[in-house]
């Protein structure tokens, strides 16, 4: 029952990150670098600093746990990680929601899923680490069918229908983006790992398991910020945007605050809903391990769905759906697997 509540949790976290792009096509008359930036203060600033706030013992600070050890690392880890958040911005831009998720959480799943693993000096080649690589090739296995559809659908669609649905639709440059994205996404798991410390010092202290890991979560974005902030002002310095912060006034400043407060806290709901869903995984190590790569399978399986809600599929023809709904049930059968392993 406990493994059903967390992979619960987990897919509720999941399904707020994929729906976090959706109110950002609700912004109105900011650039790219500007909505994305002031998204991000939300999504990695203060919404992750507000549960990180849960996690503080009794009697301590933020400071003090922090000290515990793991900190730095986790924080350049976010830094690095923060390249992959910048970059998968940009492979919805180029992609869209569905195949730009698809491909740059796929990668994702796979590298955050091993890298710890191997860093660890797991053995990948029997008991539960042989079944860890299973789940991550069938986890694979199933973002390459997603991506051959996605290769059939820029196929057979003419160039005013890939840009009605995707404004910015380049295929190869999207891919390259979306690939380099899900490496180094993988970054974020390994800062997980490496604030172990931090989390065994808030149980130590009382916190509950359900809000442990959240002060790690803190710096690890809070590195990713770093980099993106960077990166959008020197693109609105570059493309002379920054005006756009006040130049617009009102109900549109106030609806595009609004907006991109709502796409934070979705996307913030993934880790925070990882975070809570494996301290029901307790007893299954093998679950524990495998769930970045469940947290990103689901991601995808989600942002499939609001693709075609979007009408990002529309104008493909039966066949291309067909292979992407088998893409889409191979990714849930990696889950389904690893789950049945641990029975």
């Amino acid at each position: 029952m406990n493994t059903l509540i967390g992979l619960l949790i987990i897919a509720i976290g999941s399904f707020g990150q994929s729906s976090s792009y959706v109110p950002i096509k609700k912004v109105k008359n900011w650039s790219w670098e500007s909505f994305w930036l002031v998204q991000g203060i939300f999504a990695w600033l203060i919404f992750p600093l507000l549960g990180a706030l849960l996690a503080i013992p009794a009697g301590s600070n933020l400071i003090e746990l922090w000290n515990s050890g793991g900190a730095m690392p986790s924080m350049i880890y976010g830094v690095l990680w923060g390249v992959g958040g910048l970059t998968f911005g940009l492979s919805m831009r180029y992609l869209g929601v569905a195949l730009g998720q698809s491909i740059a959480l796929g990668t994702c799943a796979g590298f955050g899923t091993l890298f710890p693993a191997l860093f660890a000096g797991k053995d990948l080649f029997h008991g539960d680490g042989l079944m860890l690589l299973i789940g991550v090739c069938i986890t694979l296995a199933g973002i390459a069918v997603i991506g051959y559809a996605g290769g059939l659908r820029s196929k057979n669609m003419s160039e005013e229908e890939k840009k009605a649905a995707v404004k910015d639709f380049a295929l190869t440059k999207g891919l390259l983006v979306a690939l380099l994205a899900g490496v180094m996404s993988a970054c974020f798991a390994l800062g997980l790992d490496a604030g172990t410390p931090i989390k065994e010092a808030a149980l130590a202290g009382g916190v509950a398991p359900l809000y442990a890991g959240l002060p790690v979560i803190f710096l690890v974005t809070l590195g990713g910020f770093f980099t993106n902030a960077v990166y959008c002002i020197q693109q609105n310095s570059k493309n002379k945007t920054g005006k756009e912060y006040f130049s617009i006034k009102g109900n549109v400043f106030v609806n595009n605050l609004l907006f991109c407060a709502l796409a934070g806290v979705l996307w913030y709901s993934q880790f925070f809903g990882l975070e809570m869903g494996k301290s029901f995984l307790a007893d299954s190590p093998i679950l524990i391990a495998f769930s970045w790569s469940i947290l990103m399978s689901l991601n995808v399986t989600f942002s499939n769905v609001w693709g075609m809600l979007l009408k990002e599929w529309k104008g493909c023809g039966s066949k291309t759906i067909s292979i992407l709904i088998l893409g889409l049930a191979v990714l849930i059968a990696s889950i389904i697997v690893v789950a049945m392993a641990q029975n």
